[in-house]
This record gives structure tokens, C-alpha cells and sequence, in this order.
């Protein structure tokens, strides 16, 4: 150690040991807290499956209330529940970017311009008496600046949205990122999503016009994010389709005409 502390190599020796303290109690920090920050990241995800579900409001408790919903683990290319795997442990974003557990998505088809995605997917149902009430989907896809990430909520019928609600994104404050506005989320409220047996909903450019057969399946589009409003459609229109989870919903259909 130099003895003389105004040598360049004292001040060296101090920064770079400071440095080392620094990055050991950061690291140390890190693991310590990653046990609660995978906690309150596993609330948010219940609080917005919740909140899609239209069981949240402020003060519930989160755990309780989510022992209301069933959740399952789907293949998405049959719609069957899939056996065997722990559906809260299953990370639908590491799987799509397995080779061995992911689909690539041709451009023609890939409407939420995701390019891949998981073999399976979980879904929530809500279910009272044994019976579906609700069913909750995840959906994500690209809008102009960040890919978003949501819920869509259907009643019973598997044809009526109940909500619509994206819990992570990067949209323009303002502009795209209205996707967040009260008063554009309750537009979704009651529409249909199908129309003779197609999936029918989208986001349209302007205003949807009052008392047009479409109406019921249209929703306004954000005023100054036209590049955002079509995602929303797409990625919508792609995760309840026939490459989403369309084979699923058409099997929940099924059980539900043979009571």
C-alpha cells in the first residue's frame, strides 16, 4: 500500500475498493430482495387477472379472491388442457423463444407481429357452481412503439367482451397510451367478438358509426395513434383467432351445447 495518500495510485486503490464494496452489497441487495420483488410481481399479475375478471377493487385480498379462478394450461394447436405441467410455474415468453417449445408464426398469418409464440398458453376461468362465467385470455402484440401486454375477458356466451386491459406497455402518453384511458377501456364492454363463427371485433379508424350492423363488433379507434389502434385490433383479433386461442374456445363451446 503507497504511503503517499496524494499518489495517483492511492486514489486508484480507494476508487476501485469502493467500487468492489459498491458492487458486493448490490449483488447482495439483489438477492436478497428478489424473493419479494417475484412476490409483488406475482400480485400484480392475480391483481390484473382479477381486475379483468371484474373481481378486483381496492383493499380485496389478492390471494383469496384469485382462489376463485381456475387456472389451466392450454394447447393452443388443439385447444385441450394440457396434464402433468404446473400451469403457474409454465413462463409463456421463455417458451416462445425455445425452439423446442415455441411455433414460428408465418408473416401472413402474424397479425400481432410477434413473429413466435409458446406451443401453450394458460387461461383463467371464473367459475361459479362448476360452471364457466368468465374466461380470461392473455394476449399481446405489437403497437408503435412497445409490444403490449393485456387480458381479454369473455362471459359466458365465449362471444361477449367483459373487459380489455393492457398491464405493460410504451405507447406515446397521450396518444397510444390512451389504451390506459377508463373511458376507451368500457367501449369494449358488450361488443362481440364474433360473427358467424369469425372473429369480428376491431378497432376502427375514427368513430364507430351509431346504429351500423358492425357496430356491436367496432370499437373507436385513439385519436392520433392510428398505428396503435391497429395493433390493438390485430393483436386482439390474432389471439382470439384460429392461430391463438380460437381451437380452445371452440371446444369450451362444445361442453357448454352439451350442458
Amino acid at each position: 500500500m503507497p504511503r503517499d495518500k496524494n499518489a495517483i495510485s492511492w486514489t486508484l486503490f480507494i476508487a476501485i475498493a469502493v467500487c468492489l464494496v459498491c458492487s458486493v452489497f448490490v449483488s447482495w441487495t439483489a438477492v436478497k430482495m428478489k424473493p419479494l420483488q417475484d412476490l409483488n410481481k406475482e400480485l400484480e399479475r392475480k391483481r390484473n387477472i382479477l381486475a379483468a375478471a371484474g373481481l378486483y377493487e381496492e383493499g380485496v385480498d389478492v390471494a383469496a379472491e384469485f382462489g376463485r379462478i381456475d387456472v389451466r394450461l392450454v394447447d393452443l394447436a388443439t385447444g385441450e388442457y394440457v396434464e402433468g405441467v404446473p400451469a403457474d410455474e409454465f413462463d409463456p415468453l421463455a417458451a416462445a423463444r425455445d425452439p423446442e417449445r415455441n411455433v414460428i408464426i408465418e408473416s401472413s398469418a402474424d397479425l400481432a407481429g410477434i413473429k413466435r409464440r409458446a406451443r401453450l398458453a394458460r387461461v383463467y376461468l371464473l367459475k361459479e357452481h362448476g360452471r364457466v362465467e368468465r374466461v380470461i385470455l392473455p394476449v399481446y402484440g405489437k403497437g408503435l412503439w412497445s409490444t403490449l401486454y393485456g387480458f381479454v375477458a369473455l362471459e359466458d356466451d365465449l362471444d361477449t367482451i367483459c373487459s380489455l386491459a393492457f398491464y405493460q406497455h410504451a405507447e406515446t402518453p397521450g396518444l397510444g397510451g390512451e389504451v390506459d384511458n377508463p373511458a376507451w377501456k368500457a367501449q369494449w364492454v358488450g361488443k362481440e367478438a364474433f360473427a358467424e363463427g369469425r372473429v369480428a371485433i376491431e378497432v376502427v379508424k375514427g368513430k364507430v358509426v351509431a346504429g351500423s350492423p358492425r357496430a356491436i363488433h367496432q370499437v373507436d379507434g385513439l385519436s392520433g395513434a392510428t398505428i396503435t389502434s391497429r395493433g390493438v385490433s390485430q393483436l386482439v383479433r390474432y389471439w382470439l383467432g384460429d392461430d391463438g386461442f380460437g381451437p380452445y374456445l371452440d371446444r369450451l363451446r362444445e361442453e357448454v351445447s352439451r350442458g
